[in-house]
């Protein structure tokens, strides 16, 4: 009994350090993808905004950046 105890725990363990690892790159992931979406907000105009915003369907909430701004002659950069 004790030696399927000790297997279960090993187990767990091992699924437990997995599992903190990809909880470690989805926080790294999302600071990024956060500081991407502060440095793009930066970058677009209010008329990209406003015309970005206006293309969401209503029951879609607003995000707070277009993600792809475009060049001042209206052309995607």
């Amino acid at each position: 009994m004790d030696l399927v105890k000790n297997h279960l725990m090993y187990a767990v363990r091992e699924e437990v350090e997995i599992l903190k690892e990809q909880i470690r790159e989805l926080v790294e992931k999302n600071s990024q993808l956060e500081r991407e979406n502060t440095l793009l907000k930066t970058l677009a105009s209010p008329e990209q905004l406003e015309k970005f915003q206006s293309r969401l369907s209503p029951e879609e909430p607003a995000p707070e950046a277009p993600e792809t701004p475009e060049a001042p002659g209206g052309s995607a950069v």
